[in-house]
């Protein structure tokens, strides 16, 4: 197995899927005719920011995160708009057994700081994942690296401890971006388009123009200022008011308000982040299984797809791969709203009339509006939800998870690998609902080397039917990242793993006078 200039082909059915679920954007006819202008600033809101903001690639958790490394640091590879690594600082992984990966790297590459880029940086990046004092987000993903040696200058050998076919996207996500040998704690120096100027977490961040970026030409803006704004009506005025330039996570509802400005667009995308509902598996009663299949029931699928999102949303299943991902499993069971088969399961778990809080907050997308709707319903079937809306700032330190009943916001991930070994392997640090399944974690571990991809397909499907039947996460809809900004902004084409072209827009947008 090889990776080069040419993106792995096994995925390249997910290029067909997102097409045949209806891209609002596919990237303007004029973008492709036009020049790219050098020169220019902008200024860029997110939907939130805290106090951790950090510039470490390995801390990295939130949408703020990977927009600010997306700028500042370059990874190993990077997903296209199929979803497929392509090569970025690598020129190319190669692996006879897909447990032993040669990785070539890029010559003449600098860091910001003047020095030069090589198999030793590599190494350093990687291997500092698995340094518990580093605090790693992807600690339990670095754990497959048995071994990470420079072979050469230009060359790295990372060994496995099982094979697994996936490394190349696994290596494209931002906590595995490639930091300067010996530095501890990352402060920005990285071989990305901008580099750092300013940086105060959970206020701003501005960067400069690389002079000396790795792509001739590139990048196009001399300038780019980060804020965040939590608040989406908020966000959208500052954008309709020429505060900003570009803006994500735009609520459907604002998509007309937007657009009949006649100076700012929206660019959507069909794409697998979700909000879902977490009921702990340590906590009561959300522990009680009899709870989980009455929650699970008490969600109405097409009033979330059609109130919340007015459209831009794809049915989920309760397990976390979308419908248009090859490796979907099409025969779990769809749930459904059953108020009777609710009012059953809560007579069982002895919770007819019970008062419950559940915590929802902005930060969450649509977690609001959704646990009103759970509200409504539980009522009808004798489950009382007591709702606490509580503010998007410091959401995810205070409120996620550490609550029986709290809502999450997962954002798309390459390979099913990388989605079940974050968030539903036992051992996982951001495993929501804290279960355990014994079968799950080695059907995982096998999926992972499995060659024969007929029966990597099986594997990943009976996965999606054990979450769907035990899992303690109810996922209503796969959710359209929907970014506004404004028409002078040239360049952008959607990228379903994230906002902003999968947080890689820095490089690849300008600015028309």
């Amino acid at each position: 197995m090889a990776l080069s200039a040419s993106p792995l082909s096994r995925r390249a059915a997910i290029a067909g899927g997102l097409a045949g679920a209806g891209l609002l954007a596919l990237g303007r006819t004029q973008d492709v005719l036009a020049v790219p202008r050098r020169g220019g600033s902008i200024r860029i809101a997110t939907q939130s920011s805290s106090t951790s903001d950090t510039l470490d690639p390995a801390k990295a958790a939130l949408a703020t995160d990977y927009v600010r490394l997306g700028m500042v640091y370059e990874g190993l590879t990077c997903p296209d708009a199929a979803l497929n690594p392509v090569p970025m600082l690598a020129e190319s992984l190669e692996s006879a057994d897909r447990r032993i990966w040669t990785i070539r790297l890029r010559r003449g590459v600098t860091f910001h700081d003047g020095g030069d880029f090589t198999a030793a940086d590599v190494v350093w990046s990687l291997l500092r994942h698995k340094e518990a004092a580093v605090g790693s987000k992807l600690a339990s993903i670095a754990a497959q690296f048995a071994s990470v040696r420079a072979s050469d200058r230009h060359e790295v050998t990372l060994e496995l401890t099982d094979a697994n076919a996936d490394l190349p996207a696994i290596l494209s996500q931002p906590q595995f971006a490639i930091v300067r040998k010996g530095e501890k704690h990352p402060r920005g120096n990285g071989t990305g388009p901008f580099r750092i100027t300013h940086f105060q977490p959970g206020v701003r961040t501005v960067v400069e123009r690389n002079r000396n970026f790795r792509v001739p030409g590139r990048p196009y803006l001399d300038r780019i200022e980060l804020i965040a704004i939590p608040d989406e009506v908020s966000r959208v005025n500052a954008l309709l008011a020429g505060d900003c330039q570009m803006i994500n996570a735009v609520n459907p509802r604002s998509i007309r308000r937007i657009e009949q400005s006649g100076s700012h667009a929206v660019m959507a995308t069909p794409s697998g982040l979700y909000t879902d509902l977490i009921m702990r598996a340590d906590g009561m009663p959300t522990g009680n299984p009899h709870f989980v299949q009455a929650v699970k029931h008490l969600v109405d699928r097409p009033l979330v797809k059609r109130a919340l999102f007015r459209g831009h949303a794809t049915i989920a299943n309760d397990q976390p791969i979308p419908p248009f991902h090859p490796y979907y499993n099409p025969n779990v069971p769809q749930t459904v709203l059953d108020l009777d088969r609710a009012r059953w399961h809560i007579a069982r778990a002895g919770l007819t009339g019970v008062r419950i809080p559940i915590y929802c907050s902005p930060a969450a997308e649509g977690s609001v509006d959704m646990a009103s709707i759970l509200q409504e319903y539980g009522a009808r079937a004798g489950l009382e939800l007591a709702v606490n809306r509580v503010p998007a700032d410091g959401y995810w330190s205070t409120h996620w998870m550490r609550h029986p009943l709290t809502f999450g916001n997962v954002n798309p991930r390459p390979t099913p690998d990388l989605l079940f070994s974050l968030f539903y392997k036992s051992s996982a640090d951001w495993n929501e609902s804290g279960w355990r399944n014994e079968r799950f974690d080695r059907l995982l571990k096998e999926a992972r080397s499995q060659p024969d991809q007929a029966l990597r397909k099986e594997l990943y499907g009976e996965m999606q039917q054990i979450v769907h039947d035990r899992g303690g996460t109810a996922i209503p809809v796969f959710i359209s990242l929907i970014d506004g900004y404004d028409k002078r902004i040239r360049g952008l084409k959607p990228i379903p793993i994230g906002g902003f072209m999968g947080y890689q827009f820095s490089q690849h947008i300008w600015l028309e006078s």
